[in-house]
């Protein structure tokens, strides 16, 4: 397993979309779902994906030009928080500004540094944690009469 990427820098490009094809898919077609997935991680299993999502979706239809954009910005700062990202692309432009101008793109980041540090938003918190906590997997389980006599 190849060591997740140093603290304070992105793994990707705002602009890399087209590293992951398949999250760029699914985030063009349902920007919630990626949303949903990468909020449960961010949130470490507070915010369940279901909610997320719902609610994403809800502000997206129902308050569009902001609603949307002000809920993503808040669970990207939580991220750069988390792993001390910079802002991107620039400073000055803030989270916000970037979940307006490119919120496909920045769901896609999103969800490629998740994923780039091991805590791939498709499997859940329950799996991350777990991957987390125990890296190379659980310790085997001894076939009855291989124990130690």
């Amino acid at each position: 397993m190849a060591s997740p990427p140093r603290r304070g820098q992105w793994s990707t490009g705002i602009f890399g979309c087209f590293e992951d094809p398949s999250n760029c898919w699914v985030t063009c077609v349902c920007p919630c779902l990626t949303f949903a997935r990468n909020a449960e991680i961010v949130d470490e299993g507070r915010t369940t994906a279901y909610n997320a999502g719902r609610n994403y979706l809800a502000l997206l239809t129902l308050v569009p030009v902001l609603g949307a954009t002000l809920y993503g910005c808040t669970y990207r700062t939580k991220l750069r928080h988390r792993f001390e990202l910079p802002e991107q692309p620039c400073v000055s432009c803030g989270d916000c500004f970037v979940h307006h101008l490119c919120c496909f793109c920045a769901l896609c980041q999103e969800h490629r540094e998740l994923k780039n540090r091991h805590m791939d938003p498709v499997g859940g918190w329950k799996k991350s944690y777990e991957t987390i906590m125990s890296p190379n997997g659980a310790a085997p389980i001894p076939e009855p009469g291989m124990a130690r006599k």
